[in-house]
This record gives structure tokens, C-alpha cells and sequence, in this order.
């Protein structure tokens, strides 16, 4: 997932999310969106939902994929404080079933259960 929420603004967040798994059920689709906080907003356009919003549409295709490795450019952009704490909750659990995170961010995370090996860049002087 990239800085941008790589999702189409005319489509609804059922259906951008049926564009990267058609293989999942409608009932599926929206248990991810309703896991990410967006519940009665599966049949919205896109267009018309916050950044926030947004992002949360992008973030519920974590909650539908099996793949181990997540790599993730920013993805606490456009977030309030419940949308980290449950996007941090979701990584923690990734990670506890064998997942692997490689993730830029300039927020600080919280602090976390699992073991974590953090590279900061620094500026040259």
C-alpha cells in the first residue's frame, strides 16, 4: 500500500475493495469496511468520504488478505487516534500470526507487544 490510498473515487468501498479480491462475498467485503470503522458506508462513492475515510477503505484490504509480507508507505496518513489504535492492533495481530511489516512512517507507533527492529534515517548534516 503506497502513500496514496490507491482507491477510485466512483466506485463505492464495496466495490473498490471487490476490484482487488473478487473472490470474497459482498457479506465479506463488508465486514472488512465495517472492521476499519466504516459500517453504512459501503454503498457511498468514495469521493464523497473524508481523507480519513478513505484511507480506512484502502486499510480494510488488510483485513482480506493472506498474504505474510505487508509493505506500507505511510499508512497512518489521514488517520485519527482510534484509526491508529486500530490499525496498530491489526499489525500486532499480522505479526503474532508470522506476518512480516516493512513500513515508513514519521509517527511514532505506540508502544508494542511484539518485538520490532527499527531503522531511523537521519539527515546528513
Amino acid at each position: 500500500m503506497g502513500h496514496q490510498p490507491g482507491i477510485k473515487g466512483m466506485l463505492t468501498g464495496e466495490e473498490n475493495l471487490r476490484f482487488f479480491y473478487p473472490q470474497h462475498s459482498q457479506p465479506s467485503l463488508w465486514q472488512a469496511l465495517a472492521a476499519v470503522g466504516l459500517a453504512g458506508y459501503e454503498d457511498v462513492p468514495v469521493a464523497r468520504l473524508s481523507a480519513g475515510q478513505q484511507r480506512r477503505v484502502a486499510l480494510a484490504r488488510l483485513w482480506l488478505t493472506d498474504v505474510p509480507l505487508w509493505i506500507l508507505d505511510e499508512p497512518l496518513t489521514a488517520l485519527d487516534v482510534a484509526g491508529v489504535d486500530m490499525l496498530t492492533q491489526r499489525m500486532e495481530h499480522h505479526v503474532t500470526q508470522g506476518g512480516i511489516i516493512i513500513l515508513t512512517t514519521h509517527q511514532p507507533l505506540r508502544p508494542r507487544t511484539q518485538k520490532i527492529r527499527c531503522i531511523q534515517l537521519v539527515p546528513e548534516e
